[in-house]
């Protein structure tokens, strides 16, 4: 086990490292929002990239007390292919980020670039937790004046079988505790229909398996997505991340239809009174940037992927969720979860890792 993963640390005894180059603001704006993070939390930060371009980007160009720079010489981008860039690529800063918590040298890690080389890194690197068969990422998606769901997977592991989104219930479980403070969360398996019957054949039989667990409310359509229930919405990446855009791209469009309206010269004393108090709710439940990042669930160590817009605010938040993680003994949740499952099976990319 790493030091932290047992939450016997505060955030002021840990160290994140930050993937700097990665995000379409980078480095400028993780910098920044490194730095915001090491003055908000207390935690030491290790931005890993181009040395030169993190300099450009700190006061003085001197590094600060608490911060520390892991020079690499490569960069993934957010058009490589993830899985071979990152086994080419060895001196990436996704890379390096991922080695130094797989070390020691950190205790978790930050990065807003290709969502797939991130998840790549972290898993050639750490290595999933005995018995996880795939990993999966856990995305709140935000209720609006209410604690979000948590939506397992948002797009780690496209083709999926049965037992794999058993899987995903479970640790999606153990997320929603250390994520929402619920100590008994409930799971819903995203389908067409509600009714047992419904969905395909990778729905109908993950369906099987999980009825009868106490926890376990059934099928959830679309349309509960940001009702406030259930606590946890599982479903195959592929399906995670249509649904996760699916959400985004609406929410953008209602609040534009919202906000164009108001902006009629007929609506502006109502305007005057009610887009304050409007874009104070968008900021509070519906900005990404608020949330910071997602956690990838089944593997050896804290991994928090942020959007790849993230603003200076987005990482720290992230890097407040990477702490988070590692205070409340995220991987030692993960393991206690899938105790007594062992249908791990290496994949193509595992097995050419080298």
């Amino acid at each position: 086990m790493r030091a932290g993963q047992d939450g016997s640390l505060d955030p002021t005894a840990m160290t994140v490292a930050i993937d700097a180059m990665g995000g379409d603001h980078a480095p400028g704006a993780i910098v920044e929002g490194a730095l915001a993070a090491r003055a908000e939390l207390g935690c030491s930060i290790l931005l890993v990239g181009d040395e030169a371009a993190i300099k450009e980007h700190l006061p003085g160009g001197a590094v600060p007390v608490g911060v520390e720079i892991l020079a690499t010489t490569e960069v993934i981008a957010m058009a490589d292919e993830p899985s071979a860039a990152v086994r080419k690529k060895k001196d990436a800063s996704v890379v390096r980020a991922a080695e130094a918590v797989r070390d020691g040298r950190a205790h978790a890690m930050v990065g807003a670039g290709n969502t797939g080389a991130t998840m790549a890194a972290a898993l050639l690197r750490y290595g999933r937790i005995r018995g996880v068969a795939r990993p999966a990422i856990g995305v709140p998606i935000p209720v609006p004046f209410a604690q979000p769901h948590i939506l397992v997977d948002g797009g780690a592991t496209v083709d999926c079988k049965p037992e794999w989104l058993v899987q995903f219930a479970e640790m999606g479980r153990a997320y929603a505790r250390l994520r929402l403070g619920v100590d008994e969360p409930t799971v819903g398996l995203l389908s067409n229909g509600e009714e047992p019957g419904k969905g395909d054949a990778l729905r109908k039989e993950t369906f099987k398996l999980l009825d009868g667990q106490p926890w376990f409310v059934g099928n959830v359509e679309g349309r509960d997505l940001m009702s406030g229930h259930p606590h946890v919405i599982v479903t195959d990446g592929f399906t995670g991340n249509i649904a996760l855009k699916t959400v985004e791209g609406a929410l953008k469009a209602a609040a534009g239809l919202v906000f164009t309206t108001l902006g009629a010269p007929e609506a502006k004393a109502a305007a005057d009174v009610v887009a304050p108090l409007l874009l104070q709710g968008v900021t509070d439940y519906l900005d990404p940037d608020t949330i910071g990042g997602a956690a990838l669930l089944g593997v050896d160590g804290v991994c928090v992927i942020s959007h790849g817009s993230s603003s200076a605010r987005a990482i720290v938040n992230a890097v407040r969720l990477a702490t988070d993680c590692v205070a409340g003994g995220f991987v030692e949740r993960m393991r206690d979860a899938i105790v007594g499952d062992d249908i791990t099976e290496p994949t193509r990319e595992e097995a050419h890792a080298g």
